[in-house]
């Protein structure tokens, strides 16, 4: 072990990585040999106590560098100690003698810059998990690249994630009740996989486009002199959202993806719609004459990130003739082709009876979600679709579409599936979680995976579009609650539609929810 200078205690070992790769050179200027670990350590248990003494014989200094928070994925609300907590926890170990705060998730940069000696890792921590065993092939390249090696231990094993997940008040106890429940049934290989088989469907989006944009503020209250509220810009943010949003989150998912969409001559924002897709989006435009591409400002409390105010820029009639007629033609064969038609209907205009009609009749496996809000509030209902094969809508939309306050919900879910012709009907409930029912199968319910809330826009958009395809695909009911609502707990934690939720998120919070 190296000794430190004099006074050196727990948090005077933690030093920035700049100063890390200097203390490390003047090590190796007198002869010691350098040793590195890298991980999360969000739970320092016995079997990362372990681990680094073991990987501290393997030479004289013991430099652990560490996860930001930022790049901690492991679920929604992200490792259950911040960065500093964690360095302070390896910091107070005897073996460790420098521990400094890596940005990036792998060590890769972390071994060029300290270039290691010794690169040590656990032998098991790419036990049934294919993103660590690349990570690992990355960093083994990089040590071998700095002229070191890579030894690996294999002492005592835990998993933080599950003595986290045991221990600790992470999530409610009706979500740790269906996670066990869920994990009786469904090993996390297993989901995963499913999730994975639905790379090969083609996807067909039809639906609204909208442009979001966030203005971040800082709001001083009321003006002395007025009932307006006082703000002070901070800075704005551009989101694409609608069906361009849905689009993206299927495109993860989902190799083949074309968009028809609505945009409007008197101000297309086509430029940023277009540089707003993935790679994997085929674009088909439908221009209106008569209209902006629909956009709706918010403008945000920064702090909070509380919305107090919005306007919105649409024309929200429905088509004229010669755009929709242009709408039709765009549509003429082409659903027929996709394995799933998937329509985000947000009451903007696009989804005129004709089209609806022509959706309907063409499609080969059609899922739905028409969007009520405070401009077609009442009007935008599922029932304008006279079949459905997945209802994707929130409780309020399920009440309006059956015109009943009052009823108990599983009667409204069962009545408009058996009108629809669903194969499934999902129903979103906020806070509640989610309600599914297939007729024969029955209902399942699902509880909300996530108590860490940022921001609800958008939530609903990213379970409609990764549980869509497992529909598609034939998975079974109570899986594709699990997996709307792991998606969901993902997407409350992006601001808007800043992000779209990815394959690799997910299903590191599958394995996270399932190692219990």
């Amino acid at each position: 072990m190296a000794q430190p200078s004099p006074g050196r205690g727990g948090n005077q070992k933690i030093v920035s990585l700049d100063e890390l790769a200097e203390l490390v050179r003047k090590h190796r200027d007198v002869g010691e040999r350098i040793v590195h670990c890298h991980g999360v350590f969000d739970l320092v248990h016995p079997g990362h106590i372990r681990h680094l003494e073991s990987a501290a014989e393997h030479g004289d200094v013991l430099v652990v560098t560490v996860v930001a928070d930022h790049h901690v994925r492991k679920g929604p609300n992200g490792p259950v100690f911040n960065q500093r907590l964690r360095a302070e926890t390896l910091a107070a170990l005897e073996c460790v003698d420098y521990v400094a705060l890596n940005e990036s998730f792998t060590a890769v940069d972390a071994i060029e810059r300290i270039a290691p000696d010794v690169y040590v890792q656990g032998a098991g921590s790419t036990r049934h998990d294919e993103d660590a065993t690349a990570r690992l092939a990355l960093e083994r390249d990089a040590v071998q690249r700095a002229g070191g090696q890579l030894a690996l231990t294999d002492e005592i094993a835990f998993s933080s994630t599950h003595l986290l997940n045991a221990h600790f008040d992470v999530l409610s106890p009706e979500a740790t009740a269906h996670l066990q429940d869920i994990s009786q049934r469904w090993s996390a290989a297993e989901v995963i996989d499913a999730l994975k088989s639905l790379r090969d469907l083609r996807v067909l989006v039809i639906g609204d486009a909208i442009v979001d944009e966030y203005h971040f503020c800082n709001a001083f209250g009321k003006a002395s002199k007025s009932s307006a509220i006082s703000a002070q810009y901070v800075r704005a943010e551009t989101y694409a959202g609608g069906a361009l949003a849905v689009a993206n989150h299927v495109a993860g998912f989902c190799d083949r993806v074309t968009l028809v969409t609505c945009l409007g001559e008197l101000d297309s924002r086509e430029e940023f719609v277009r540089a707003h897709l993935k790679p994997n989006i085929e674009l088909r435009p439908v221009f209106r004459p008569d209209a902006p591409t629909t956009v709706k400002r918010r403008f945000v409390e920064s702090f909070l990130l509380t919305k107090f105010f919005e306007v919105s820029f649409f024309n929200d009639s429905p088509l004229p003739p010669g755009a929709e007629g242009r709408a039709l033609h765009q549509l003429d064969g082409l659903a027929s082709g996709y394995d799933l038609v998937l329509v985000a209907d947000f009451g903007h205009g696009l989804m005129t009876a004709r089209v609806v009609e022509r959706v309907c009749a063409d499609a080969r496996h059609l899922a739905v979600n028409t969007q009520l809000n405070s401009i077609n509030f009442g009007y935008n209902v599922v029932t304008k679709y006279p079949r459905v094969d997945y209802a994707c809508i929130d409780e309020q939309e399920t009440r309006m579409a059956a015109r009943d306050r009052f009823a108990p919900l599983p009667e409204l879910v069962k009545s408009l599936t058996e009108r629809l012709g669903c194969k499934l009907m999902a129903t979103t409930r906020g806070k509640h979680g989610s309600l599914l029912y297939a007729p024969g199968e029955g209902f399942s319910s699902a509880p909300v995976l996530s108590r860490e809330v940022v921001d609800t826009i958008g939530a609903g958009d990213a379970f409609l579009a990764v549980t869509a395809p497992c529909v598609c695909a034939g998975l079974p009911a109570d899986l594709i609650g699990f997996v709307g609502n792991a998606v969901g707990a993902l997407a409350v934690r992006i601001i808007g539609n800043k992000e779209s939720v990815e394959p690799d998120a997910l299903f590191r919070y599958v394995r996270t929810l399932l190692t219990r």
